[in-house]
């Protein structure tokens, strides 16, 4: 079953490239049509996944503010941490 944390997981493996957007668009699409989603959150989930699975299609992409967006609709707030590179 898939979560609202699941997909802010997956969200934030993008984020620390640790996956890349082609493996984020394509765990997006899969789930979408194949899992189950979390009671409740139907709905939001399949936005969220939907707006991950068209960031391939050039006019709509994927922004820092979109991924912001949808993180905050999963009920997560983004804190930014930098230092300096070694």
């Amino acid at each position: 079953m898939i979560t609202k944390q699941i997909t802010a997981l997956k969200i934030l493996s993008y984020f620390k490239h640790q996956i890349s957007l082609n493996e984020l668009i394509d765990w997006s699409e899969h789930i979408i049509s194949e899992e189950e989603f979390e009671v409740g959150n139907e709905e939001l989930l399949t936005e969220v996944l939907g707006l991950l699975g068209l960031a391939d299609v050039k006019a709509f992409g994927l922004t820092w503010e979109d991924c912001e967006l949808m993180m905050n609709k999963l009920g997560y707030q983004i804190n930014i941490e930098a230092s300096l590179a070694s």
